[in-house]
């Protein structure tokens, strides 16, 4: 794990890119909803309606999606507010891109069914959200 990270620049731009992919998650839980429930262009009408009608995968994906949408805002004000109260840079890049890699593995998980370690993976991310929310008290205090 510890190569994994070594690979995180120390630089802001690295949190910053993490936003970015956090931001796309849900994007691409949406594509691959409609994708699992076979989406036609005759159904870009109304794309909500035929999402809501998905069953097995495409709703699991579409859930993902969801959930994804909801715990994002956390997230990106969580790393903004690290960043604000100079919380070491190389911390926020850890935390936010395990954020990331979390959430992946919770769409993952979401998809294939796997209800209580997608669970588990929610928790931690959330935990990922708050660590920088505590780090910036520590700090700010």
């Amino acid at each position: 794990m510890n190569a994994l990270f070594g690979l995180i620049p120390d630089t802001a731009a690295a949190a910053i890119w993490a936003m970015v992919v956090a931001s796309l998650l849900p994007l691409a839980m949406a594509m691959s909803a409609k994708v699992f429930g076979g989406f036609n262009l005759k159904d870009n009408t109304h794309p909500r309606d035929f999402l809501q009608h998905t069953t097995g995968a495409a709703a699991r994906a579409n859930a993902a999606q969801q959930n994804s949408y909801e715990t994002l805002p956390i997230f990106l004000v969580a790393v903004l507010v690290a960043m604000l109260f100079f919380v070491p840079q190389a911390i926020i890049n850890k935390i936010a891109w395990l954020y990331v890699i979390i959430r992946m593995g919770y769409c993952v998980a979401y998809v294939t069914n796997l209800a209580m370690f997608r669970s588990i993976l929610w928790v931690l991310s959330m935990i990922c959200s708050l660590m920088l929310f505590y780090l910036a008290i520590r700090i700010s205090a």
